[in-house]
């Protein structure tokens, strides 16, 4: 059984990740109680014939959150093997994604959605750093982040993380974002 953790910011493209993993085959269950989850894979991998699980965890779950830690370690002692993937974008676009599509963001309450953005990174912070995969959505289309998910779970091999890109631009533009190093 491969069971999948999504995970990350809001706006950052877990809904698309979650129809994309779908697409290639998954079982996909979005926002599950995280009380839920140990009982749920464990019922799965004693006896469904789905191979392919990918659970939706983010911080909708309000308080229930840090106990995904919990959740995490029984996994481990039931030998329930998992992988975390985690969605990030720039802070810059998500307030963009928020602003476009006028929704509110779950921490913001009555507030400015940077501040929602901030208090929701910032209570992230552990599972992001624990993930095996961070994407960053700032600079892909929806298809680029299907190609991405795609490259990383439809094929069975491993992922390799390294990407070199050559590419050309004019200072004058301005240095492509999503450069890491520019000679």
């Amino acid at each position: 059984m491969k069971l999948v953790i999504v995970s990350g910011m809001s706006g950052a493209g877990k809904t698309v990740a979650l129809k994309s993993m779908e697409d290639m085959g998954f079982y996909c269950v979005d926002n599950m109680p995280i009380f839920l989850i140990t009982k749920f894979a464990g019922a799965i991998a004693s006896g469904s014939d789905k191979r392919k699980i990918a659970i939706g965890v983010d911080i909708r779950s309000g308080e229930e959150l840090p106990g995904l830690r919990d959740v995490f370690r029984e996994l481990d002692e039931e030998r329930i093997s998992y992988e975390i993937l985690f969605l990030d974008a720039s802070d810059k676009v998500l307030l963009k994604r928020y602003k476009e599509t006028r929704r509110t963001h779950p921490l913001a309450r009555d507030g400015r959605i940077e501040d929602g953005i901030r208090e929701e990174r910032r209570e992230l912070t552990w599972l992001r750093d624990r993930a095996d995969y961070v994407l960053d959505t700032s600079m892909l289309l929806t298809r680029d982040l299907r190609a991405e998910l795609s490259e990383i779970y439809s094929e069975d091999r491993a992922f390799k993380s390294l990407y070199v890109t050559v590419m050309s631009f004019g200072f004058k533009y301005g240095i492509p974002e999503d450069a890491d190093l520019v000679f």
